[in-house]
């Protein structure tokens, strides 16, 4: 069974999001920022379909559909090379994209 190797490809600023009014946190002072628990071109090594260690569970949550399409061999986007896709977390406020690459070992 192949690995797939993870790539924080961006952490979307919620500037974006907002249009550059960016809100405070729900009871605090502070204001959203981007994602701070990975850093982009940040990667790991999913093996045997398990979430690497240090990756966050909601983003794992929401990449597992697609790296498990890579994993067995499928290939659903044409604009990406074969055994390659771009997908991302959920977080409406400031989602991370990650590229996804099968390694054959």
């Amino acid at each position: 069974m192949p690995k797939i190797k993870i790539t924080v490809l961006k952490r979307v600023d919620p500037s974006v999001i907002f249009d550059g009014d960016v809100p405070n946190r729900p009871g605090t002072d502070e204001k959203y920022t981007v994602c701070t628990w990975c850093e982009e071109g940040q990667e790991w090594i999913s093996e045997n379909g398990r979430m690497p260690e240090g990756f966050c569970s909601w983003a794992w949550r929401d990449i597992y559909k697609d790296l498990s399409i890579l994993r067995f061999g499928g290939d659903v986007t044409p604009w990406m090379e074969e055994g390659e896709m771009i997908t991302c977390c959920t977080d409406g406020v400031r989602p991370v994209s990650f590229k996804l690459e099968r390694v054959e070992d």
